[in-house]
C-alpha cells in the first residue's frame, strides 16, 4: 500500500518512523515548487506506523493530518497512520 507524506515547511525534511527503523537520514523528502515537501512510500498493509518529520536536522514536527497520536519516550507525541483497509 502506498502512502504520501506531506510537510509544509521551507527547510530540509526527512520522514522518520517505524517503516525505516527511525533512521534520521534514510528517507529525505523532495521539495516541490510550492516549497512544501512530499514523499510516497510503499508500506506493508494491515499495520499502524508511528512517524515524525525531522526538519533541519534538529526539529521534530508532527503531521497534523495524522489519524492519531501516541506518546513517545521523549516527552512528546508521534503521529500515527494506518494501512488497514477502511
Amino acid at each position: 500500500m502506498t502512502f504520501t507524506f506531506r510537510c509544509n515547511t521551507q527547510r530540509q525534511v526527512y520522514v522518520v518512523g517505524d517503516f525505516n527503523n527511525w533512521d534520521e537520514q534514510a528517507t529525505p523528502m523532495t521539495q516541490l515548487k510550492s516549497g512544501s515537501f512530499k514523499i510516497t512510500l510503499d508500506l506493508e498493509p494491515n499495520r499502524e506506523y508511528q512517524f515524525r518529520y525531522l526538519v533541519n536536522g534538529n526539529q521534530w514536527h508532527n503531521d497534523w493530518d495524522a489519524e492519531k497520536y501516541v506518546a513517545n519516550p521523549f516527552s512528546g507525541d508521534n503521529s500515527v497512520i494506518s494501512t488497514y483497509p477502511d
